[in-house]
């Protein structure tokens, strides 16, 4: 966590809740510690965002928000969850991603991308639609994964990737990030979480493989490893690489905490990775979690945190300002992620500064709603 800073010149005020004190990852910093989680649109059309990009995270960065991500941004066109999911690999697509770089970054917040392969779980209806796979037939596509092992009973059986086609689509995350520096993107975060395909080598439950990407543990994580440090040769050093994590799979046999905290150990040692976005499941349509509650993922970020020895994010149900402010005071994340709460609101960290005390840095337009 060497690169974290909380300050910029001189020191905050004691009473401000660290919430809201500046964050810094390597020579990026960000005003505050509420990060807009990454949060699918289903509005592209192949690839190609539009009006509605801009203008959802461009609330939300005038909301005040520290840093503020774009939806899942995947690297291919077989990579989209669905025919209507946001996509950066084609110069085609850097225009509209600059536009909402420029515009999170002159509402104040700190631009960030993710970059990411849906995997086995591509070719999928948007929710409003169902939700369930397309099959080829009615104008799906072949995903493809680490083992031939479909995403849920009846879904195209995917193509298992060759060593070959791993390298390509390591290539991909690469280009993407690429383009992504062009347009102009500050921290770029690698999903590897969710099903989607950096998981999907991870967990046990969906790589099968036999060769130097599947059997252990080292081997599952090889995937993941090869597209970070793909992307950190396109990424500058200077600039923040964050990886999403589902820290257990929620299902017997599965990737455990324990499991995570290791690979996240991995990760810390490259060097390469500033945070650990710590969400879980997804991987397997038998999970089942204990309890959902407001915070239920935040012992994985505290666990990593602690004992992996890097910087990390709390998600899940995080809707209460006093809440956020606790989680980051105790040190058991350094920045909260929300989604839901800043969908319903993008204003929520103005009103989360009213009630903690707080004047928030926000543009000069938003001043009224600060009094």
């Amino acid at each position: 966590m060497s690169r974290v800073r909380s300050t910029i010149g001189i020191p905050p005020r004691m009473s401000t809740p660290l919430l809201f004190q500046p964050i810094s990852f390597r020579s990026v910093t960000a005003r505050n510690r509420i990060v807009v989680s990454p949060m699918c649109q289903y509005s592209a059309n192949d690839g190609l965002g539009d009006d509605w990009h801009v203008q959802t995270l461009g609330s939300k960065a005038a909301g005040g928000a520290g840093i503020v991500f774009t939806e899942a941004t995947h690297v291919s066109a077989i990579g989209r969850i669905t025919p209507h999911c946001l996509g950066l690999y084609t110069p085609d697509h850097q225009a509209l991603l600059a536009r909402l770089a420029a515009v999170i970054t002159q509402c104040g917040s700190v631009p960030g991308i993710q970059i990411a392969h849906a995997g086995r779980k591509a070719s999928s209806q948007v929710p409003w639609e169902g939700g369930k796979p397309i099959p080829v037939e009615d104008g799906g596509w072949v995903p493809v994964a680490p083992s031939a092992l479909p995403s849920v009973p009846g879904a195209t059986q995917p193509h298992a990737l060759s060593a070959g086609e791993i390298g390509d689509v390591i290539g991909q995350f690469a280009a993407t990030a690429r383009m992504a520096r062009e347009a102009g993107f500050k921290i770029a975060e690698i999903h590897a979480a969710h099903g989607y395909l950096g998981h999907s080598f991870l967990s046990p439950v969906s790589n099968h493989r036999n060769d130097s990407y599947g059997g252990d543990l080292e081997g599952r994580s090889r995937f993941l490893l090869e597209v970070i440090e793909a992307v950190r040769g396109e990424w500058p050093s200077d600039l923040p690489l964050w990886v999403r994590l589902s820290c257990s799979d929620w299902v017997q046999g599965g990737l455990t905490i324990e499991d995570t905290i290791a690979v996240s150990r991995k990760l810390a040692a490259t060097g390469q990775v500033d945070l650990i976005d710590c969400s879980s499941g997804g991987v397997s349509h038998e999970q089942k979690i204990p309890s959902l509650h407001p915070g239920y993922q935040v012992p994985f970020a505290d666990a990593i945190r602690n004992q992996a020895g890097i910087a990390t994010g709390a998600v899940g149900m995080i809707t209460e300002p006093t809440h956020a402010a606790e989680i980051v005071a105790n040190g058991r994340a350094d920045v909260v992620l929300l989604a839901r709460a800043l969908l319903a609101d993008p204003g929520w960290p103005l009103r989360a500064a009213k009630a903690l005390g707080v004047k928030p840095e926000v543009p000069k337009q938003y001043l009224r709603a600060t009094l």
